[in-house]
């Protein structure tokens, strides 16, 4: 395998997790199909960039990879560079941190 292919698989995988989990898309498709799902457990995956990144690896993990051995690693790292690229290009969320505040002792 050559290693360009398992960064275009990387950039492939980021673009549609993006497309399909984070975008509205052309005539608003994804939004009325994450809007379609619900809020099962279908809805719930394609709500999560994190989990949706794991299926959309799958057959970019069977496509480049040439054992099964191969196959199963290309899977994980696909999601995990589509991951990764995803926490760079995302602005810092600091609404996410909880608080703590003390009372004082007087």
């Amino acid at each position: 395998m050559k290693f360009y292919w398992l960064v275009l698989g990387i950039l492939a995988v980021f673009r549609i997790t993006s497309l399909v989990g984070l975008e509205d898309g052309p005539w608003d498709v994804f939004a009325k199909l994450r809007g379609s799902a619900g809020d099962g457990v279908l809805g719930k995956g394609l709500g999560c960039f994190y989990c949706l990144s794991l299926w959309v690896a799958v057959p970019f993990g069977l496509m480049i990879g040439e054992t099964w051995t191969e196959d199963l690693l290309l899977w994980l790292a696909s999601s995990a560079g589509a991951i990764v690229l995803h926490r760079l290009t995302q602005p810092a969320n600091d609404e996410s941190r909880a608080l703590y505040f003390e009372d004082k002792e007087n």
